[in-house]
């Protein structure tokens, strides 16, 4: 890999999180001509049952606080600068609490949950794939095909739905909603591992069975068009074993397409863990976004945007850069003519 191609890599990253930053400033200007801080006060107000007299002067001081008073570029300008070190700023809801405090309490939960369910997905989904297109596999999981024709149709969350009136209302063998069991304060002890571990069985198992679903019959469909390749029966004829041929020859080509595919859909993979965290009541970015929204906390809205974004582009990149390890036949080297 050239210096130059990381550097180009290195480049369209800091230009994505660029835009990524710079319509986070823009659209919530433009999808509402109200005040955010006046918003919040006013429901604050409604919610304790009394409207103050002294209204406006709150909101002007509230508006002082957060730099909404100044010109809108010196505006844009602090937002940019305040992103660079990932400061958000303080949560309106949630005040004197800082946006950054309150992601790092849930963005832990979300990797996790998130990292290792698609991870797993993603193995399980791929071998399973493989193996319904081998011609020499067992015939028994040719009759697993509907099931994952099904599990690839059903969205995370309702899945999870079908989960939780399964194991947690009719069987009860796991809880029903949150991280953790209530009274215990998160800490890296293994009691506590333990009891966060029961509790992300459900929405890991939802993405697990909907990805798995997906990731089968994309590696099938990828490895029927492989198996009519040159290559493979090239190496079927020169006597090599069918175990190798499998493995080195046609799940190995068939993975980067699939890798790629993990790549482009990692948003849309992301977006449907965030509403199983919802359907939980997972205590991740899924259930912080759903109080920012409905509290009207335009800071915090825009940083669980901005970091999801930073994590999509982040591991785009990384998967972009794994491509020659994966498939030696891949080379960012500049060739001569």
């Amino acid at each position: 890999m050239t210096a130059i191609y990381l550097l180009k890599k290195i480049g369209i990253l800091i230009l994505i999180i660029w835009a990524a930053a710079t319509l986070i400033f823009i659209l919530p200007r433009l999808a509402t001509s109200r005040n955010p801080i006046a918003e919040r006060l006013g429901q604050t107000a409604g919610a304790a049952g009394y409207l103050s007299q002294n209204a406006a002067e709150m909101v002007k001081a509230w508006e002082a606080k957060f730099g909404l008073d100044q010109p809108i570029l010196r505006q844009y300008w602090n937002h940019m600068k305040d992103l660079a070190t990932l400061d958000f700023g303080y949560s309106l809801a949630f005040y004197p609490s800082k946006v950054k405090n309150l992601i790092s309490g849930a963005l832990p939960w979300t990797l996790c949950l998130f990292g290792t369910a698609t991870l797993i997905s993603f193995l399980l989904g791929s071998l399973a794939g493989a193996l319904l297109a081998w011609p020499k596999s067992p015939k028994f999981l040719q009759y697993t095909l509907p099931i994952v024709l099904t599990l690839s149709a059903v969205p995370y969350y309702l899945l999870g739905l079908v989960l939780i009136f399964l194991f947690a209302f009719t069987i009860r063998i796991f809880p029903l909603y949150g991280g953790h069991s209530i009274g215990v304060v998160p800490n890296l002890s293994l009691s506590f591992l333990v009891d966060a571990l029961r509790y992300s069985v459900l929405p890991g198992l939802a993405i697990i069975l909907a990805g798995a679903g997906f990731w089968s019959l994309q590696m099938r469909g990828t490895m029927v068009i492989g198996l009519g390749e040159d290559y493979i029966n090239y190496a079927s004829a020169k006597g090599i074993k069918e175990r190798n041929i499998f493995y080195r020859y046609a799940v190995r080509n068939a993975l980067i397409p699939q890798v790629t595919s993990l790549a482009v859909s990692l948003g849309q993979m992301i977006s449907g863990a965030i509403l199983v965290e919802v359907v939980f009541g997972y205590p991740g970015l899924g259930t912080l976004l759903l109080k920012a929204v409905s509290s009207f906390d335009y800071n915090l809205l825009s940083g669980i945007v901005f970091v999801i974004i930073l994590i999509v582009a982040v591991a785009t990149f990384i998967i972009d850069l794994l491509y020659p390890v994966m498939d030696p036949r891949i080379s960012y080297k500049r060739r001569s003519a």
